[in-house]
């Protein structure tokens, strides 16, 4: 992952840069179109607070970027639509791009001073918006039933199986792995998906089991 900073005049000028190859991982575009340079500042939290999407978001996000910039917290940003606005507050911590969801300012700095130090915090977390939802809560409980907080060390590497029932494998830097049961799920009671909705019940990824893998993937067991 890369993480690069411009600032620009004109929207029109994002035009300019060569989308295909950003998603394969070029940046040269970016920096050639916008004068863009690698990020060295403080870990970034992007507060979704768009309310043409959601009203939840603004009613609850644009008080805690407020909050944030009250009180000085550097790189803190309002943004346009993240997704899982139910959870509003949300937010996407960059470099690393893990998502959370209601949470509150004091959260928010203990998630970025753990950021800053390489770190990631599991609490009111969604997952890292590198994966598929199964791979999400994967990792994540990986994270939690191991205690392994470093970030860039754990990586979803297959995803077996189709809704409602996956068998995601997560494997980690040191060569272990584990092989983790997830099931879709219904949220309950019923609630609304977002700000004045009808009650529904949003779907959900429970993990149904972790399980340390012996055999590496792809090997005889």
């Amino acid at each position: 992952m890369w993480l690069r900073t411009a600032v620009i005049e004109d929207p029109a000028q994002l035009l300019r840069m060569d989308f295909a190859a950003l998603g394969d991982g070029d940046h040269t575009s970016f920096d050639d179109a916008l004068g863009g340079a690698p990020h060295t500042g403080a870990p970034l939290a992007l507060v979704c607070t768009n309310g043409k999407r959601d009203r939840c978001c603004a009613l609850l996000g644009r008080p805690l970027a407020a909050e944030l910039a009250a009180s000085g917290t550097p790189g803190a940003w309002e943004v346009t639509h993240l997704g899982g606005h139910r959870f509003s507050p949300t937010l996407l911590v960059l470099p690393y791009g893990y998502a959370y969801g209601r949470i509150g300012a004091h959260a928010v700095k203990d998630v970025l001073a753990a950021v800053a130090e390489g770190r990631i915090v599991t609490g009111q977390c969604r997952g890292s918006s590198a994966w598929e939802r199964p791979g999400q809560a994967a990792e994540l409980a990986v994270r939690t039933s191991t205690g392994e907080d470093r970030a860039g060390v754990l990586t979803v590497a297959a995803v077996d199986g189709v809704a409602p029932r996956w068998e995601v494998t997560v494997t980690h830097a040191d060569g272990r792995h584990w092989r983790v049961t997830v099931a879709q799920g219904a949220s309950l009671p019923p609630r609304p998906e977002s700000c004045g909705s009808a009650l529904a019940s949003p779907a959900r990824m429970d993990v149904v089991a972790v399980r340390a893998d012996e055999a590496r993937p792809g090997s005889p067991r």
